[in-house]
């Protein structure tokens, strides 16, 4: 019975969370126009509004995540 609890609840949990992808490169562009960065590998990654866009420098090596069901950035991070 245990057993069962706890793989419910982690299905559960499972359920109620979000897809998302993790992306790792080097920024090629940023564009505070659109809210968006260009990764080196071409893809442009859209940032939400509020994002701190002049933050963001050309050269920078980043890790990206994704919200798979909106395509909207959700965490940028310096990756090593």
């Amino acid at each position: 019975m245990k057993k069962i609890l706890v793989t419910t609840a982690a299905m559960l949990a499972f359920l109620g969370t979000a897809y998302a992808a993790t992306v790792q490169g080097t920024i090629q562009a940023v564009d505070p126009t659109t809210k968006s960065i260009t990764l080196d590998d071409g893809k442009i990654y859209q940032l939400p509004a509020e994002a701190a866009v002049e933050q963001l420098k050309v050269g920078t090596k980043v890790a990206v995540t994704v919200d798979d069901k909106t395509g909207m950035v959700t965490s940028i991070e310096k990756a090593s």
